[in-house]
């Protein structure tokens, strides 16, 4: 595994650990006010204590060697729903990484509103990116990989309104309930429906390669309906996601845009002698640049840098191949799991750790990047993977593991939550 997917995943395992202790926790404060509600007829502040875990770890790979590092997260910080993670790593080549995130804070007065931002830098002494060449006449437009030193940052501050119906009802926070129950094809009356706004920045140096741009800065907009029964472990239900991306550009470098719509769906089975839960879970996700042959020139292109457009190839999307190994205008991707939950589970009597369930899966993607958005163009020449999980529940906290092969050999990915 690559220090450049490790970090990947070390971003992802704070950021999606932060989500569900939030949802966990939201879910706990919900009911207590509830039962407060049920029997008082005043509205009294839910009570909360400010909680601390922290915990060090090690890691080492062929190109990293050893690293050290350590993860804390603050609990109710300041207010029930909210947290604060922080997240370090120095490693043996000089290498290291930091992350901060500061998640779902309201404002007083502002009951639909969750604000949140999270800063990440990272050194790379041995980085491995994939940079575009130029494409050859009649040839799908390529990636070079290569191993060089680089510094990457992101800031992202993100002010996320959830609509007032459905489980939006009765505020931002309540909504973060992982459990919903039954769901219907309505979102006026199910699931949560939200707008995120997100100001960004993100920039990326690589030694020896200052030709290639190196920011990108600007307004991401969200719609999301999230439909499914549970955040943590979905059964059924659905979730739809329209993203725009626009960087408004400067004297020094281009403006450009992107959307992206992605599209889930869950489908459970009945139960028999084997396992207890089964679930066909399908994703489609489909994005373009439309600006990408707007203005004159290679240089005057309106196009993302690389480390901030349209790619394809990680650990949710084409996991067979690296971390944003296919870069290009336009994308399209299908995924396809097939999860299940052994009635037999070894784990739950373990002494130190919940264990409450393991899930096996099985599962199968294939997609492809152009150049245009062309639905012909999209499907020619599609690249396949397919893989074999296992996910684990540990405290309150999914854990997944998957190994998946492609043309290119195989890569194995240690991740939390869900791939979607």
């Amino acid at each position: 595994m690559s220090y450049k997917n490790i970090c990947a995943s070390l971003l992802c395992i704070a950021l999606l650990i932060t989500s569900q202790v939030d949802a966990q926790e939201t879910t706990k404060t919900s009911q207590e006010n509830t039962a407060t509600s049920n029997t008082e007829h005043t509205t009294k502040m839910p009570h909360f204590d400010t909680e601390f875990a922290g915990v060090p770890f090690i890691i080492s790979t062929d190109t990293l060697g050893t690293a050290v590092g350590a993860a804390g997260i603050i609990k109710h910080a300041g207010q029930p729903q909210a947290s604060i993670f922080g997240l370090g790593l120095y490693s043996k080549n000089d290498s290291n990484i930091g992350f901060l995130s500061f998640q779902n804070y309201a404002l007083p007065g502002l009951k639909s509103w969750l604000f949140s931002t999270e800063y990440y830098r990272g050194y790379l002494s041995n980085g491995i990116y994939y940079l575009p060449v130029p494409k050859v006449r009649g040839e799908r437009r390529a990636t070079n990989e290569i191993i060089a030193e680089g510094t990457e940052t992101s800031l992202r501050v993100n002010a996320r309104y959830v609509l007032p119906w459905g489980l939006g009802a009765n505020g931002a926070a309540r909504s973060l309930i992982p459990e919903r129950g039954d769901m219907a094809f309505n979102p006026l009356t199910s699931g949560v429906t939200s707008i995120n706004v997100t100001p960004f920045q993100q920039q990326r140096d690589i030694t020896g390669y200052d030709y290639l741009p190196n920011t990108s800065q600007g307004l991401e907009l969200k719609f999301d309906w999230d439909n499914r029964d549970s955040v943590g472990d979905t059964e059924s239900g659905s979730q739809t996601r329209f993203t725009v991306r626009r960087d408004f550009g400067n004297d020094e470098r281009n403006s450009w845009t992107t959307w992206e719509l992605e599209q889930s769906a869950f489908v459970p089975f009945d139960e028999n002698m084997f396992f207890k839960e089964q679930v066909l879970a399908f994703n489609y996700y489909l994005a373009d640049t439309p600006t990408w042959d707007s203005g004159t020139g290679v240089a005057g292109k309106h196009r993302p840098p690389a480390f901030a457009g349209i790619k394809l190839g990680g650990f949710n999307r084409l996991r067979g191949y690296s971390t944003a190994q296919f870069y290009s205008r336009s994308a399209v991707s299908y995924s396809a799991e097939y999860r299940v939950k052994p009635h037999w589970q070894p784990l739950q009597n373990l002494p130190f750790y919940s264990f409450p369930w393991w899930q096996w899966s099985a599962f199968v993607e294939t997609g492809q990047v152009a150049d245009s958005f062309d639905i012909d163009e999209l499907h020619d020449d599609l690249k396949w993977t397919a893989g074999l999980g296992l996910r684990f529940n540990v405290e309150g906290v999914l854990v997944r593991i998957d190994f998946a092969k492609s043309e290119n050999g195989g890569q194995t990915w240690f991740m939390v939550n869900q791939p979607f």
